[in-house]
Parts: C-alpha cells; structure tokens; sequence
C-alpha cells in the first residue's frame, strides 16, 4: 500500500513540474510550489503579468469521469479559493488574481485560464 501512495505522489509532483514548465514557457513565473494552509493546497502560484495566478494542477490518465477538468468541483474550488484568500490577506497590495488548472492527460496538456471564480 505505501509503494501505492508513494507512485502516486510521485506522478503528482512529476505532473506539477511539467505543468510549472508548461507555463514558464508561456511567460509565467513562479511565485510559489505547493503553499499549504490548513483550508488546502494551492498547487502553483505563479505570476502572469500583473496577475497573480493560482493553478490547480490535475492528472488523470484517461477522461473516464469527466476526466481532470470534472475532478475540480464545487468543494476543491472552495478549499482552493479560501487558500489564496489567506495568501492574498499577507499581500501589501494585492494584484489581480485569478484561478486556472492545467489538465494533464498522458503527453496532452491543457490550460484553462480564468478556470473558476470565487
């Protein structure tokens, strides 16, 4: 069960490296990796001009379900929107923001600007 887990992480963080590459080569930058509040996990924050961006980053080895796009629901959106809400709170002055994923299906990914909104 722990060699499970542990492939499963490690395909999580391998997908949010190529995701985190993915959007450095479209002129993003990085702000932060994984930044953890006791409301979530904000995956990649990441500045895209004057934006800063929060990306949920999602990994599905098939489109069975809805695929990576359906698995952001209602509540992940939340969880996701209170965490950089706390983010943004210890921000001087606060950008513009807002909320994409990068859905990672086998070699495709996808990138879904404004992908929710609080």
């Amino acid at each position: 069960m722990l060699a499970k887990l542990f492939s499963k992480k490690q395909l999580g963080d391998d997908a949010e490296r190529a995701a985190e590459r993915y959007l450095i080569t479209h002129g993003l930058s990085l702000v932060e990796r994984n930044y953890r509040t006791r409301f979530g996990e904000i995956d990649l924050i990441m500045r895209d001009g004057d934006a800063l961006v929060f990306i949920e980053v999602r990994l599905r080895k098939n489109d069975d379900f809805g695929g990576a796009a359906a698995s952001i629901g209602t509540h992940k959106q939340r969880r996701i929107a209170a965490a950089a809400q706390q983010y943004i709170a210890a921000l001087r002055n606060p950008p513009p923001c807002r909320f994409d994923a990068v859905l990672i299906m086998g070699t495709k990914i996808e990138w879904l600007k404004d992908a929710f909104g609080t």
